[in-house]
């Protein structure tokens, strides 16, 4: 069982194929956490605009949430913009789940994070119509492959990789994408007085530290199967978990530093 203090969570994407709803159930049900942040797109009312998804794991995902909400686990939800529909609800709460339009969290170091979805970030970047249309089906594409290449190596005994975060992380194109979403989190969280800020929207898991402010992007449950963890010490892990659960990265250094001595 993983005991921490806080979860994030966010780009689930409930009602999409691509969703890897099972390992996320496994996620939640060996986890055990104070507070819960749903940071946006947990339900994907696009994709089922399109084609309606929703296996059992789907819905056992949801009813995990809802139980751990009864049992006393604070689970805020900050809408995103594939389940912007819900935004409409700020303020009320359903199943002791509270909808909020934004949220604010301070560790147990003391650091004041800024909790968004990031869709709002979306201007600053000042992507073109074009260039958010090209993006989408580019991404699409690679989300088909991830899905063949996973039942293959499957067929052969392999663990879970994501093809599609190998493959933007060698793009020079996307990872100057996300270098300009990364700046502009991070002058939001500056701007507002924050010490970092937290959030999802672009599939991209990273924990790392720039211009004196804490940046999360705790990633997704489409490709990169990943949550940000707060532990007991208020330190800050970024966790991959699928067949195989492992860290990514830690907050401070120091407290990984220490990892590997022990």
């Amino acid at each position: 069982m993983l005991s921490c203090r806080t979860i994030f969570i966010s780009d689930v994407h409930l009602g999409c194929k691509d969703c890897q709803a099972d390992y996320l159930l496994s996620f939640l049900t060996q986890s055990r956490a104070e507070k819960i942040f749903l940071l946006g797109d947990i339900v994907d009312f696009w994709s089922m605009q399109k084609q309606l998804h929703w296996p059992a794991a789907h819905n056992k995902v949801l009813q995990c949430l809802l139980q751990k909400a009864e049992q006393g686990v604070d689970v805020i939800y900050v809408p995103g913009n594939h389940d912007e529909a819900l935004r409409l609800y700020k303020g009320k709460s359903f199943g002791n789940i509270q909808i909020a339009l934004r949220a604010n969290h301070t560790t147990a170091q003391g650091k004041k994070l800024l909790l968004i979805h990031g869709d709002e970030l979306d201007k600053e970047i000042c992507f073109g119509r074009f260039q958010s249309w090209l993006g989408d089906n580019l991404y699409d594409v690679l989300l088909f492959l991830n899905r063949w290449y996973n039942r293959v190596r499957r067929l052969f005994g392999g663990h879970y990789f994501s093809l599609a975060a190998y493959i933007k992380s060698r793009v020079p194109g996307a990872l100057h994408a996300i270098a300009r979403y990364r700046r502009a989190a991070i002058k939001k969280a500056k701007k507002g007085g924050y010490d970092g800020i937290v959030c999802g929207h672009i599939h991209h898991p990273e924990l790392v530290i720039e211009d004196d402010i804490i940046y999360c992007n705790d990633g997704d449950w489409i490709d990169s199967c990943t949550a940000l963890i707060e532990q007991g010490d208020g330190s800050l892990s970024l966790y991959h978990f699928a067949e195989q659960q492992h860290r990514l990265a830690v907050w401070p250094i120091q407290a990984r530093e220490n990892e590997k001595a022990a």
